[in-house]
């Protein structure tokens, strides 16, 4: 990929790099979010060391994923950014869907298409150097699922490989332009403005779930979808609850 091409084509008006291979794109951000002036978006041709929700490994490959992280600086602490793993979801969901590929989200921070795994969303942030906060958003993509991957998962995943025969600059451009924009409205007016956007594209709606905390089931019941603070809406026996994001895993139950 090309850091002159994705900034060209791109109506964001964002800084790009474009590196051959790191570690964690997450990683370098946050080394260097105390020198940033403006946002930046980095991407991996390959990532070594991807990470997850709860520190977890991302795998991913050079020619069959899309490995990228953007920093962005918003006003006030991270306390003001509930529900931004959520708003990333709908702002992915809705650009792969105006590409012609349809896809769920999974609470909270999952894409899924036709029932598995098609990208993670990792959110990280640090103090900006006079007030605010800046943000890392890391993203993987599978654009193609080779065997030999689905082996090293041990689980079967998503791609999607009409999107894999695009030309990858234009994807990128297209998906920081999703983001950007998201991330502006999320700025003014909160998660509010996307929880019905996300709860339309719920992938276990009405279905019974169970939430596991380290591997003990901690709620049973019948999905609700989100309310405005990006917050599971769990319908159990013993009435409808709240569940905010945490080291927690969201399973259908079986």
């Amino acid at each position: 990929m090309n850091a002159d091409a994705i900034r060209a084509l791109s109506k964001a008006g964002v800084a790009v790099d474009v590196v051959a291979q790191t570690g964690s794109t997450n990683a370098d951000l946050l080394a260097r979010a105390a020198t940033l002036e403006a946002p930046l978006l980095l991407v991996a041709e390959h990532q070594t060391a991807g990470r997850g929700r709860a520190g977890r490994s991302w795998l991913s490959s050079p020619e069959g994923s899309l490995t990228f992280s953007l920093a962005w600086k918003f006003d006030g602490g991270p306390q003001l950014l509930s529900g931004l793993p959520l708003a990333i979801g709908v702002a992915l969901a809705e650009t792969l869907g105006a590409l012609g590929q349809q896809v769920q989200l999974k609470w909270p921070n999952d894409l899924l298409k036709d029932g598995d795994k098609l990208a993670g969303i990792l959110v990280e942030t640090q103090s900006a150097p006079g007030g605010g906060t800046w943000t890392v958003i890391g993203i993987g993509l599978n654009l193609l699922m080779p065997d030999e991957m689905e082996a090293q998962l041990g689980r079967s995943a998503a791609g999607v490989p009409w999107l894999a025969r695009m030309e990858r600059d234009v994807l990128m451009a297209a998906l920081l332009d999703g983001l950007a924009a998201a991330l502006a409205e999320f700025s003014a007016r909160g998660f509010a403005a996307f929880a019905a956007r996300w709860n339309l594209r719920h992938a276990w709606q009405g279905e019974t779930v169970v939430l596991l905390d380290h591997g003990a089931v901690r709620h049973e019941g019948r999905a609700a979808g989100v309310d405005d603070s990006g917050r599971l809406l769990l319908d159990t026996s013993e009435g409808r609850i709240t569940v905010m994001a945490g080291d927690v895993s969201l399973r259908v139950k079986t």
